[in-house]
């Protein structure tokens, strides 16, 4: 699929040729994916600007950026390494690279993908990051000195799923909202991997037990473990015998299959704790509603994401990483409580999830003269777009 994407350049060619003929003037300039770096080259064709946008955080994103390009881990024999572009201390784990790039040789299919369309974008006029310039000052910083361009943090807009009207929810929304309402504040554990990812059969039963263990209220949104069909009807033999039946019952837990009302459950006032495979999008609805989070990355940045919310952000336990991990109940049991009593540790990442919360609400205010950096960094945006047009009229 992701080679099939460099077959839109001609079309995408064709298109920018025909709007410009039409309007009399070339296109003002475009925006694209990271993995899209064809799009330079076009721009380039057709006399226009193109910037690259990055749906994920800045951290997150050079840490990809970097490994695809330098493939570190295969000039070492130690398990863990430097990443270039970040400093001596942010040094990274083999465990943390996804399947793709740790097999990675240069040669292989993922690497002839990713490595010339990143090289292109490199060479865009800049870049955009889903993020806040407050809550990611050593990304932003070390992705700007990595990158060499002017890097715009735009994030984080308003979620327009809250009060979900999804007709595949695998819960009526008054049901998950009457159950939440039932429990005590700050005081439900929300479970989810996203849509897209999964983990296995054995690490499920042992997350099953860890969460009634732990005698937290919890939603878990279930999807069927590695090796099956992600999309097909979740087997209550997949959790421990009767669990499902225990839950209902002692109405400890809520097991929702498909989908949940994501959004809703984060800003309720009983949830107190998100255990999230940390795709971005999860990782700043939770900050956004001031939750902190229990990790376990599976794929694609997510094991960066945990890091820097571990080491740079504080607002994170990471339990363990990937979908072959060896898990117990006993540790879901202990990570739970950790995050979630009233003990140093406990305290301490509640009090910085509660400051990012405000540094993400802020960014994006914007009251008479008084503007959140969010829309500062567009303004920006908009006087280098006018400077760059300028520059190149005077130059024809």
């Amino acid at each position: 699929m992701l080679h099939s994407s460099s077959s839109l350049e001609l079309p995408f060619r064709r298109l920018l040729h025909d709007i410009a003929a039409k309007e009399g003037r070339p296109v003002l300039c475009i925006i694209t994916d990271m993995f899209f770096g064809w799009a330079t080259d076009v721009a380039n064709s057709v006399g226009t600007l193109n910037f690259t946008f990055t749906t994920c955080g800045a951290y997150g994103t050079l840490a990809t950026a970097s490994t695809w390009l330098h493939l570190p881990h295969r000039h070492t024999n130690s398990h863990d390494f430097v990443l270039p572009g970040f400093p001596e201390r942010c040094r990274f784990h083999r465990s943390q690279l996804n399947n793709e790039v740790r097999d990675a040789d240069g040669t292989d299919l993922w690497s002839k993908f990713m490595q010339p369309q990143l090289s292109l974008s490199l060479k865009s006029h800049g870049w955009f990051c889903n993020t806040v310039e407050e809550i990611e000052p050593l990304g932003l910083e070390s992705l700007r000195s990595f990158l060499q361009l002017p890097v715009w943090a735009v994030g984080c807009c308003p979620s327009l799923n809250k009060h979900s009207s999804r007709k595949d929810l695998g819960i009526p929304f008054k049901t998950c909202l009457e159950w939440l309402n039932e429990q005590r504040p700050e005081s439900v554990v929300y479970v989810s991997f996203g849509s897209q990812n999964t983990i296995g059969s054995a690490q499920m039963m042992e997350l099953a037990k860890g969460l009634e263990k732990s005698g937290k209220p919890f939603i878990w949104v279930v999807r069927p473990p590695l090796g099956f069909d992600i999309k097909e009807d979740f087997q209550s033999e997949w959790l421990p015998e009767s669990f499902e039946k225990r839950m209902a019952e002692t109405k400890q837990g809520l097991i929702v299959k498909n989908w949940a009302p994501q959004m809703d459950i984060l800003s309720h006032k009983s949830t107190r704790l998100f255990l999230s495979h940390c795709g971005w999008n999860s990782v700043i609805e939770s900050l956004s509603q001031g939750v902190p989070i229990v990790a376990w990355p599976l794929a694609a940045e997510q094991a960066y994401n945990s890091k820097m919310l571990v080491e740079e952000m504080g607002v994170c336990l990471e339990l363990t990483r990937g979908s072959e991990s060896c898990v117990k109940d006993e540790d879901v049991k202990r990570v739970i409580e950790l995050a979630m009593n009233g003990d140093d540790k406990g305290r301490e990442i509640r009090m910085k999830v509660s400051i990012i919360k405000e540094q993400i609400k802020n960014a994006t205010r914007e009251e008479g003269n008084l503007k959140g950096s969010s829309v500062k960094a567009l303004d920006d945006f908009l006087s280098f777009l006018q400077t760059q047009i300028s520059v190149g009229r005077s130059s024809d």
